[in-house]
């Protein structure tokens, strides 16, 4: 803890102890008068919690009670008082902070209190695990304390259908992995169908070895990747149809202003070309766009002016420097359409369909809580990036453990032949050994030098993780020799002899052991000794388990876990690092320095030296790769929280249409024709000067108008007199289309179909339309963000911030995706004449990456009541809300 802010955020600690005390004799109080409670009264005190919560309690009113009464109800199904240091801990996670408890000391214990004292509110708790066996496990062991006071468990495993884990999600509380709390998350977010939601708000999460999740794992962001839409075919279809359109008649082109648009004439040439009824019934598969984007490649781009052909690729040229920018693609397929055009093979791959980072998901909840053995050399990244602060917490016994200094070795060959021999050694005791390695191949490597000597072991890794339970549950009896990689076995602790369960009597050899045991380590009693069996006796007596790491980790919380395999509840216990000057860390990391300490030791073969010098620089190293690694992650997540802010709206968007808010298609149409005449018309140019052949292009494009351009009399118009004759046809043209609609609607209904039959209101159209577009642009998105992100390192070249370009190109990709949605739907929804319902949509052809298989504080949101789209924002404006802070695409923050 060598940092400044680390030093701040320790500063104080002991009046923290204290306060937190303080509580917990408050809680140990009410003990008398809860015990006095029958199974049913102490039950009965959930819907009491519950009544007052109702009534304007807040959670911090009823913590001292509500703890009390867990803490019996621990008592009366498990036979588990919880402590008084495991009743700190689940102050300090309900207080929102990370509860550093050492390993041993019971933290699945300490969170069902708060867990149950936050579940009352009745939005539900997750409690984040590393492994879905934890999981399973936890949501086993802690579930008859829950279920005695009336509340519901629910558990997340892989594999389980939408049913089950909305049954799991809708109980008071949920156990599950990181993985499937973040991908379940964005599947609700690419759902199609209200009944493929599977979570509830997200209020209140406990992440167990919260450094492992939030710190480890957050450098692999989560992705769901759908199947690329096998394009290919239809971009050299639309290649091939469109040089046989006719400029003026089928397309109208502004060079000027580089659009071009189809004309009513030219969508029945390609319709008949491709033999489809209607070019705008085929939503999903975006013909539409297939066409425009084709139409720019063959009339506004040109090869070696706009791009050029190189090695069967295209590259966009800049306009500016008339250089190559490498490793850019134009968007929304138009890449695709000039790759069509140009005969070369068209790029397809795997496409991200939804994405965020661990950091970004975690900190959507309301409130989030940690607990580990090792977060404090952390505590500055908890703190920058999720405003989480770490707690200390005293143990229950003093910690006896011996943390021996390191032995350093001149070479790799020399370190394992020592590690061997001391294990031997430790073995012939019958102490138990647990060997920490940092990779597979080290593991298999002693494992191969173990076996070579006849002694007999268990391996603990990648290829062996199957049996983890078990061999971590077997590793501290008597003789036992366990090799695992440094993270294998979190969240399970290692019992002296295997077991807590004692032998059926005391007998003199019990009474012989216990005595030296308590001469030899005088902070053990009596109390802790009683109820073991012989055998962990026996092994107390030996010095308990020893933990020898063959490798110091790039980050010291991993050898600080490793340690803490031993010396759990007060039990004696020995650590040990074996290092070599050919390890990769002081290789790597040691400098110069290390160099000339090598080559004036002269170490001879098989010499070992235990200097303080040589552990300075390795912790010196590790601090180093330490911050690099925090460096990584910090930007990460600076990248990710641009994208952060466009998702929260796409995802708010999405959720108002599957919750069937209607949509406002004036409103888009609305925004959509102003701009578009705009474009054409203006005070800034002379009425004879206008382009109405263009106006009335690019108005037929949104809708077919019903106007005349060239019949009207131009010196007697006025920029807004024309928009408003614009939005009046318009107007007139969809209220025509929604009778028409309606009226089709009733007719079938009156056949007897509905909408199992595919019938549907004008109003399922206006919202299926609108979400299969919002989908395809988001996802388009996506992949021009990936692909800035890839190319974005480059601007340093020119000594310009990269990240400050990626936000400003960023955000105005954003706003191009935000109008180009607009513009899609107005074309469309004038169009359609069949809809494919949502409910008729299924997730699936999806791939999972990242998990298991900001800096600024998060801030609390306020329960209030929804603010509907058409209401007044509540900004204070006077504006409605969608046209307000509502507004697709608005920058907050």
């Amino acid at each position: 803890m060598t940092s400044l802010l680390t030093k701040i955020l320790r500063f104080g600690e002991g009046r923290k102890v204290k306060a937190l005390q303080n509580q917990v004799e408050a809680v140990t109080a009410l003990e008398p008068e809860i015990r006095k409670l029958s199974d049913r009264e102490l039950a009965a005190k959930t819907d009491e919690f519950r009544e007052r919560l109702e009534r304007g309690a807040s959670l911090d009113d009823l913590m001292t009670e509500a703890f009390a009464v867990v803490r019996e109800a621990a008592r009366r199904t498990l036979g588990m008082r919880p402590f008084d240091v495991q009743v700190m801990g689940g102050i300090v996670l309900h207080q929102g902070k990370i509860a550093e408890m050492k390993t041993g000391e019971g933290k699945t214990l300490a969170a069902t209190m708060p867990v149950y004292l936050n579940a009352l509110s009745g939005e539900g708790v997750h409690i984040v695990t590393v492994n879905d066996y934890l999981a399973r496990r936890d949501a086993e062991w802690m579930g008859p304390i829950y279920e005695s006071l009336g509340l519901t468990v629910g558990v997340i495993q892989d594999g389980m259908g939408f049913e089950e884990r909305q049954r799991a999600y809708a109980a008071d509380l949920t156990y599950g992995t990181n993985a499937q709390f973040g991908f379940d998350y964005l599947r609700d977010n690419i759902a199609t169908r209200t009944d493929q939601l599977v979570q509830r708000r997200l209020k209140y999460a406990i992440v167990d070895e919260v450094d492992s999740i939030l710190i480890d794992e957050a450098r692999t962001p989560l992705i769901i990747s759908g199947l690329p839409e096998s394009a290919a075919d239809t971009y050299y279809r639309f290649a091939a149809i469109v040089p046989h359109l006719k400029e003026g008649e089928d397309y109208e082109v502004d060079e000027k202003k580089r659009q071009v648009a189809p004309t009513e004439s030219g969508v029945e040439k390609v319709e008949k070309a491709l033999g489809v009824d209607n070019l705008y019934d085929d939503v999903n598969r975006n013909l539409v766009n297939h066409l425009n984007q084709a139409l720019r490649a063959h009339t506004l781009f040109k090869r070696d002016n706009q791009y050029i052909v190189r090695d069967d690729q295209v590259f966009i040229v800049d306009e500016f420097t008339g250089r190559v920018l490498e490793g850019r693609r134009y968007s929304e397929g138009l890449h695709q359409a000039i790759e069509a055009k140009e005969g070369v093979p068209i790029r397809e791959e795997n496409q991200t369909v939804a994405t965020i980072t661990i950091q970004n998901f975690f900190r959507q909840y309301d409130k989030l809580a940690g607990m580990t053995g090792t977060a404090a050399t952390e505590a500055d990244e908890f703190m920058h990036i999720y405003g989480m602060e770490v707690v200390s917490i005293p143990t229950h016994r003093p910690m006896i453990r011996e943390d021996r200094e390191d032995l350093i070795y001149a070479n790799k060959k020399a370190k394992y032949r020592a590690v061997v021999d001391d294990i031997a050694e430790r073995h012939r005791k019958g102490q138990p050994v647990l060997v920490g390695t940092i990779s597979v191949e080290v593991s298999e490597l002693i494992s191969k030098m173990l076996r070579q000597r006849g002694i007999r072991h268990n391996v603990l890794n990648a290829k062996h993780h199957e049996r983890e339970a078990e061999i971590v549950a077997e590793a501290g009896r008597k003789g036992a020799v366990t090799i695992a990689t440094n993270m294998a076995g979190r969240g399970t602790d290692i019992k002296l002899g295997g077991s807590d369960e004692a032998d059926e009597e005391w007998t003199e050899e019990h009474e012989r052991l216990a005595a030296g045991i308590m001469q030899k380590y005088p902070t053990i009693t009596r109390e802790m000794l009683e109820g073991r069996s012989l055998e962990s006796l026996e092994v107390v007596s030996l010095g308990g388990l020893y933990v020898l790491g063959t490798e110091r980790h790039e980050s010291r919380r991993i050898d600080n876990q490793l340690r803490g395999r031993s010396g759990r509840q007060g039990d004696p216990g020995e650590s040990r690092f074996y290092l070599s000057f050919e390890d990769d860390l002081l290789r790597l990391f040691g400098g110069d320095r290390m160099q000339r300490m090598v080559d004036r030791i002269g170490l001879e073969e098989g010499d070992a030296i235990e200097a303080g010098m040589v552990s300075g620089s390795v912790r010196r190293a590790q601090e180093q790769v330490e911050s690099q690694h925090f460096q990584v992650r910090k930007k990460i997540l600076e990248y990710d929280d641009v994208l952060n802010k466009q998702r929260e709206v796409i995802y708010a968007l999405r959720r108002e249409i599957l919750e069937g808010e209607k949509v406002d298609t004036w409103d888009y149409v609305e925004d959509v024709l102003r701009e578009a005449v705009a474009r054409h018309v203006s005070d800034d140019v002379y009425p004879e000067e206008w382009d109405m052949d263009a106006l009335a292009a690019e108005v037929n494009r949104f809708f077919p108008c019903s106007i005349d351009f060239h019949a009207l009399d131009i010196e007697t118009l006025t920029p807004e007199s024309v928009t408003e004759m614009v939005l009046e046809d318009a107007r007139e043209r969809l209220e025509e289309r929604r009778r028409e609609w309606e009226e089709r609607t009733a007719e079938l209904e009156r056949r007897g179909l509905s909408r199992s039959d595919g019938v549907s209101t004008f109003e399922d159209a206006e919202r299926a339309t609108l979400l299969s577009i919002v989908d395809q642009k988001w996802r388009e998105h996506l992949y021009d963000m990936e692909y800035l992100r890839e190319g974005i390192g480059w601007r340093g070249v020119g000594q310009r911030d990269p990240l400050v370009e990626y936000k400003r190109e960023g955000y105005d990709l954003f706003m191009d995706m935000e109008q180009g949605l607009k513009e899609d739907y107005v074309t469309y929804i004038y169009r359609i004449e069949n809809v494919q319902l949502p409910e008729e949509q299924e997730l699936k052809n999806l791939s999972y990456s990242g998990g298991e298989e900001q800096p600024r504080k998060p801030q609390p949101r306020k329960v209030e009541k929804k603010v509907g789209r058409n209401d007044p924002c509540p900004c204070g404006s006077g504006k409605k809300y969608k046209k307000c802070c509502g507004r697709v695409g608005v920058q907050t923050g």
